[in-house]
């Protein structure tokens, strides 16, 4: 029966979540402050500590690097200490979860660090001397980086979540909506790596930087000599994917005679080389991707409409970063850390100032800007902290506003609340946290400037 020690000075919380693990048949200990969690350690040996980081008059970033060598940590988090959580998993913990959660939530990120305690075990018994010492355990049990797991706190992201699940063991076409640096790219490799056609290929095409005249070489490959340029065979997109997935990329800016020769392969499941007669069978699921409003071209007659419904079997929207509230700390310290990596520095962290300006930035490059910002502010930090001075001005200044709409602070105001409750479709209580002000307060502004919503 595996042993747990839980860590928390809110007893009621502390004594709920032990009741529950012993139904579910595990031995349950419990601390109510560090240092007696810290004794505990010293006296019994546990498979999983679940422990909040704020504790009495200790400090619960170092009680996990003491005992990260010798069990699986658990950190819980409140909504708000994302940051402290993700440095949490950087000083060694296993992984976090941030309350309130679920009976299921937990039982399943327990269920991995036993497993993970199990791995290691094995390991220890089957490699010839063992490992040569405690930091190469923690190097196992750590993988390559701990951004190898993140987990996403925002609802927009858990039900993007939710929904690949659901539709990537399918065959079904997904048509992928989302502004540009959202990660939607990233989002069909997570429904390929999850699909039954993982051991596949992959293969993603850009149809928005592709000639119009080039785009059916793309897709369907030629012979050499079918076409002036054509100086040896290529292969096309459709054969290269063939038996995994072909991702397409800005769908939407395909020409419409482009349009009719996709939607032909998609229906006969057949291509042609340009310049052959041979008929090429192909097995591919298509996932493509727009940041555009494609029923809007299907109205206008610039995009086809059953090409539409052939893409569109299943539909996913990427919210944008500033709709995924609380998943930017730690998008921020992921990016960090890929570019002290690749950049050979040792930025620990951001400051608070600088914390300030990205929560009060609109990121309108969503994601890729992030990295982007992250990755410049990293090579030109002097210091261990990335400081407001590094970032590029118009994050310090705010946009640049245009010479003839110089908006009053009411008229700013309106149009902060119009724009909140459009990102959210008008959900009053989303709209509100987004502004970061109470939902009375959201209702008292919405009357004030009698809006219609």
């Amino acid at each position: 029966m595996p042993k747990i020690l839980i860590i928390e000075d809110d007893i009621s919380f502390a004594q709920m979540l032990q009741k529950f693990l012993v139904r579910k048949n595990f031995q349950v200990q419990i601390s109510h402050s560090g240092l007696d969690g810290e004794e505990k350690l010293k006296n019994h040996s546990y498979d999983v500590v679940l422990t909040d980081l704020r504790l009495p008059e200790y400090n619960g970033l170092q009680l996990v690097s003491k005992i990260k060598e010798k069990t699986q940590v658990i950190v819980m988090t409140g909504y708000a200490e994302v940051t402290t959580a993700v440095k949490a998993m950087k000083n060694g913990a296993y992984d976090y979860i941030a309350k309130p959660f679920t009976p299921d939530q937990i039982l399943d990120i327990i269920a991995g660090a036993l497993k993970v305690s199990k791995t290691v075990v094995e390991e220890k018994t089957t490699l010839n001397g063992g490992f040569s010492s405690k930091n190469e355990i923690s190097a196992a049990l750590k993988g390559s980086s701990y951004k190898d797991k993140l987990h996403f706190i925002s609802e927009g992201a858990q039900e993007l979540d939710k929904y690949i699940s659901l539709v990537a063991p399918t065959d079904m076409s997904v048509l992928i909506v989302g502004e540009s640096g959202t990660g939607k790219e990233v989002s069909a490799k997570a429904i390929h790596q999850s699909s039954k056609r993982k051991d596949k290929a992959f293969i993603a095409l850009d149809c928005g930087a592709i000639p119009k005249e080039l785009a059916s070489s793309e897709f369907f490959g030629h012979l050499k000599g079918s076409f002036t340029g054509a100086i040896t065979d290529k292969i096309g997109s459709f054969e290269a994917a063939n038996g995994g997935t072909l991702f397409l990329d800005e769908v939407g800016n395909l020409s419409y005679e482009n349009q009719i020769q996709l939607l032909r392969a998609l229906q006969e499941r057949k291509i042609k080389r340009i310049g052959s007669n041979k008929e090429i069978i192909v097995d591919v699921r298509v996932i493509s991707a727009t940041n555009e409003d494609l029923k809007k071209g299907v109205e206008k007659g610039t995009f086809r409409e059953d090409l539409y419904h052939r893409l569109n079997e299943f539909s996913l929207r990427i919210p944008s970063l500033i709709d995924r509230e609380g998943d930017l700390p730690i998008f921020a310290h992921q990016f960090l850390e890929s570019a002290n990596h690749e950049l050979n520095k040792n930025v620990l962290d951001f400051s608070k100032d600088t914390w300030e300006i990205f929560r009060n930035y609109d990121w309108p490059g969503n994601i890729r800007e992030l990295q982007n910002v992250v990755k410049r502010a990293v090579l030109l930090a002097v210091g261990e902290e990335i400081e407001p001075s590094v970032l590029p001005q118009e994050m310090i200044n705010g946009p640049a506003k245009d010479k003839d709409k110089n908006l009053s602070k009411e008229e700013f105001e309106k149009e902060q609340i119009l724009k909140a409750l459009k990102r959210t479709n008008y959900n009053k209580s989303k709209a509100a946290r987004l502004l970061r002000i109470t939902r009375k307060t959201l209702y008292n502004r919405i009357n004030h400037y009698k809006l219609e919503v």
